[in-house]
């Protein structure tokens, strides 16, 4: 494999456009809507306070990239990890969109991610933080951001961000 093959597999984002690239060669799409589908609509980075349990303010960077809402709201959850970066959250975002549109679904695709370790996080330092960077990120642009419980293996609450209702209506 050449150096920018391995460059390739290494960021996500470029990884998606390469598949994307040898879908739409495939499906000998038309070169507009190839670049229109590949392309995310809207990417926000942003940093925000949040109060510790200890006292102290911490600044966290979060990003929201929203690849597609032509299908509907953007759906997406939000990934806490010290490594998450806008390149990632791009792919993850363009991948939902892509999944949404195949099972038929109408929603759009969107990703969130928060640059923290989680597992040294409190569950109150967690909510501040969820709903710091939501009231931030999501704002009236077709969202629906809601934690990736997954990843952070600890239980989260659904009333820290928008209802799923509240987005669609948006």
């Amino acid at each position: 494999m050449s150096v920018a093959g391995i460059e390739k597999e290494t960021n996500p984002y470029e990884a998606m456009a390469a598949r994307f690239d040898t879908a739409a060669q495939k499906l000998n799409l038309d070169e507009g809507l190839w670049r229109v589908l590949r392309t995310p609509n809207r990417e926000l980075i942003v940093h925000f306070p949040v109060g510790m349990d200890d006292g102290h303010l911490e600044v966290f960077t979060g990003f929201r990239v929203q690849h597609s809402i032509a299908r509907g709201p953007g759906k997406g959850g939000i990934r806490y990890a010290p490594d998450v970066s806008l390149d990632e959250v791009r792919a993850l975002a363009s991948w939902m969109t892509w999944k949404c549109a195949v099972v038929d679904i109408p929603f759009g695709g969107a990703k969130g991610g928060v640059i923290c370790n989680p597992h040294k996080m409190s569950m109150g330092e967690l909510e501040r933080m969820t709903r710091r960077y939501t009231s931030n990120s999501s704002g009236r642009r077709r969202t629906c951001p809601r934690p990736t419980s997954t990843r952070m293996n600890r239980p989260w609450r659904g009333s820290w961000t928008p209802t799923p209702c509240t987005c669609a209506r948006r």
